[in-house]
């Protein structure tokens, strides 16, 4: 799912960059607060509004860095179901080593290798694949699981529900009542 980011891109997280070439030796505490306009700039509409606590700690070593990502918050969205707009909890987290190398890559999830001579990376990608890939495929608003919400496609749904119970023998093909009794050897 990474990509290179292009140099227009590159401006326009700048916020998200790390310098890590003043820092000592240890760990360095890193937090931002994502709101609709980071998606924005992804040209992502999945999301009505935002609204995304990041914690990140980067840990600075002789030859390498780690860094560890924790996003918590919420997203607004619509329900898959009735189609109505609900804020989605999330939260999500990331371990990310960071090496050099000869050239660029950030092809492993895990993994982003810079080239030697780099003073700074940037962790917007990351931030956007580790927010989207932390909400739930299945989008139910909390109403519909607990038949609160009220809205004509529930409303809609429940009606074109199958009825619930035994269907008598009147209403069913009597063939099939034979199979089923021979299925449940009733007879």
């Amino acid at each position: 799912m990474h990509a290179l980011f292009s140099m227009e891109e590159m401006k326009r997280h700048k916020e998200f960059e790390i310098p890590f070439t003043g820092l000592k030796q240890g760990r360095h505490h890193f937090e931002y607060q994502i709101d609709q306009t980071f998606f924005e700039a992804f040209e992502y509409d999945e999301f009505r509004a935002c609204s995304v606590k990041v914690d990140a700690t980067l840990d600075k070593m002789s030859t390498m860095m780690e860094m560890a990502i924790e996003v918590n918050g919420h997203v607004n969205l619509l329900c898959d179901i009735s189609g109505e707009p609900f804020d989605q909890p999330l939260s999500g987290n990331l371990e990310l080593v960071i090496k050099f190398g000869e050239e660029f890559n950030n092809e492993d999830d895990e993994i982003l290798i810079l080239p030697h001579g780099a003073h700074e990376f940037n962790i917007a990608q990351y931030l956007y694949e580790l927010i989207v890939l932390s909400v739930p495929s299945k989008r139910i608003h909390p109403g519909v699981e607990d038949g609160s919400l009220q809205s004509e496609a529930v409303k809609k749904l429940k009606e074109l529900h199958p009825k619930e119970g035994k269907e008598t023998s009147e209403d069913t093909d009597p063939r099939w009542d034979a199979l089923r009794d021979l299925l449940t050897d009733k007879k």
